[in-house]
């Protein structure tokens, strides 16, 4: 059984099908796909559908909530000022105005997606973890904002485990030297900013595959 996670899809659907296709996945594997599967990309309301698709037709697909789906439910329950009305792709893909009119069934599906997932010696969380709390696992907000908290890493509390994470998007050539680094510094950065095509180094897809540690990448298609 092969274990993929992926993360900040950003409503790059003809990207997300282009990646699922280039690695084979098959019904024995498991996908982790860690949050911000909205705003920027064209199609966001379409890469919650391809899930949804790959969900029904027996693939392991396992969801975790970012940043980005927590503004829109902010949003959509007036509780957040961050943007007027939405990210106008986001509003373009579901042909809405307002965030209030996207169909109450993706908004039921963000509010129920997790923080983390614990998956053979890995964390798998949105943005980062709180080094400076007792248990960084009860820090919610630190998992869908937190950046830059490298330098608190608390090896003794992960005793042994590793980090994987977006949020933050990295160019290609240095997600690949955090993996080779990851028995050192335990994190693990997989967000390529597949829909920043406009800055060199980014503009791709990125998953690792987490039992053999391998990555895959796939250029912006749509």
């Amino acid at each position: 059984m092969r274990k993929f996670a992926i993360s900040d899809l950003h409503g790059c659907r003809l990207t997300f099908e282009a990646l699922i296709s280039k690695i084979g996945l098959t019904p024995d594997d498991e996908l982790y796909l860690l949050g911000d599967y909205i705003d920027r990309g064209p199609d966001s309301k379409g890469v919650i559908d391809f899930i949804w698709h790959l969900q029904e037709s027996g693939y392991p697909v396992y969801c975790l909530r970012g940043n980005h789906e927590q503004m829109l439910l902010d949003l959509y329950n007036d509780r957040s000022s961050f943007r007027d009305r939405g990210d106008h792709h986001l509003l373009n893909s579901f042909g809405v105005s307002h965030a209030k009119n996207i169909p109450s069934k993706y908004i039921k599906w963000m509010n129920q997606l997790d923080y983390y997932f614990e998956v053979d010696g890995y964390i798998l969380v949105h943005a980062g973890l709180n080094f400076n709390t007792t248990n960084p696992l009860s820090d919610y907000h630190a998992m869908l904002w937190l950046r830059n908290w490298r330098a608190n890493i608390d090896r003794q509390w992960l005793n042994g485990r590793i980090v994987v994470h977006g949020h933050t998007p990295i160019k290609t050539e240095a997600i690949k030297l955090y993996l080779q680094a990851a028995d050192t510094t335990p994190d693990i950065f997989i967000d390529n900013g597949c829909a920043f095509t406009h800055i060199d180094g980014l503009g791709k897809l990125c998953t690792l595959e987490l039992t053999e540690r391998k990555l895959t990448f796939q250029e912006f298609i749509g």
